[in-house]
């Protein structure tokens, strides 16, 4: 009987340390629910900087603490181990930009399923059953407002050209998308199609020089993103074709203003990445304490042109908080 009494005993007490962390047997600890997590595209990017002021600035001002974890470059194989090391440290909730919209669906179900509140910013799955909200700009209307202003730079005629990053992003995707479709208003212009240069500048300076070779009356390329509209910006250079092709960018980092000053793009489609980290913070915060969450939030963009930068600089992109 003594012995029987011990192992009931030691069990018992087994169990007390197990339970003493989190409440549950066999958890290793609980969510920190006044901590949240934002895992950006990639490090040192303007776009995410400005983001992550924003949500920094929300947080604090919350009551929460808001930490930042990058991945190098925007690969999901780089984006993976950061979310998988995440889970582990059990934050309450992440506000994430996934890399790809497949790719990363399974690491970020595992969050999900961990019991962190999961908040989509920039970018987003093609699951939409995963995350609670995805806050972003407009991407389609982006790239409608791309088209609608590189109609009036060519004099609504002519070949352009789209320069995509990677496929499967779901952002430049629907930029991409949205431009095409607007084309369609547009009976002047034709498209010669969307060309990829997987985030790399070097790739994109070498597609506008084949376009230049096959299309010598190329008119105008809208650009979806910063690598992309840096690379075409290099090929027209390399022909002498600066400003006689009308170049159309996509964000407004420090670089691109400087271009868009120097007349090397025409014009930028700027987006509000610090108030997609506001709301990010805000329907995060908003899942932890319990109260209604929005699913789908759309943050404002804005076409800016060499005549009315300095009215819009508040939309010009952050290198630092």
């Amino acid at each position: 009987m003594r012995t029987g009494t011990a192992m009931v005993a030691v069990l018992a007490a087994a169990t007390a340390v197990l339970a003493g962390c989190s409440g549950k047997v066999g958890d290793s600890g609980s969510a920190d629910t006044k901590r949240i997590v934002l895992i950006p595209g990639v490090a040192n990017e303007p776009f995410y900087i400005s983001m992550q002021c924003g949500a920094q600035g929300e947080a604090k001002k919350l009551g929460y603490q808001l930490d930042t974890q990058a991945p190098t470059q925007f690969d999901a194989s780089l984006q993976t181990p950061i979310v998988t090391g995440v889970i582990a440290n059990k934050p309450g909730a992440i506000l994430i930009a996934p890399t790809h919209a497949t790719a990363m669906a399974s690491p970020i179900k595992q969050a999900r399923d961990a019991g962190i509140k999961v908040v989509e910013v920039d970018t987003a799955l093609d699951d939409t059953s995963i995350a609670l909200s995805s806050i972003s700009s407009d991407n389609t209307k982006g790239g409608q407002l791309a088209a609608q202003t590189l109609a009036k730079l060519v004099g609504d005629k002519g070949p352009v050209l789209v320069i995509n990053t990677k496929a499967g992003t779901s952002t430049t995707d629907q930029r991409a998308q949205g431009f095409t479709d607007e084309l369609k208003n547009h009976p002047g212009m034709n498209s010669l199609g969307v060309q990829y240069n997987n985030n790399d500048a070097a790739q994109a300076a070498s597609i506008v020089t084949a376009t230049l070779a096959a299309h010598p009356d190329l008119a105008g390329i809208f650009a979806t993103n910063l690598s992309s509209a840096e690379g075409a910006a290099t090929g027209l250079r390399n022909a002498n074709k600066l400003g006689q092709v009308k170049l159309v960018g996509f964000d407004a980092s420090p670089k691109q203003v400087e271009d868009l000053k120097a007349g090397t793009v025409q014009a930028l489609i700027a987006q509000d990445p610090g108030t997609i980290g506001v709301d990010g913070v805000d329907q995060a915060v908003a899942a932890l304490e319990g109260k209604p969450v929005t699913r789908t939030v759309r943050t404002d963009m804005i076409a800016i042109t060499q005549t009315d930068m300095d009215a819009n600089s508040k939309y010009f992109y952050k290198s630092k908080c």
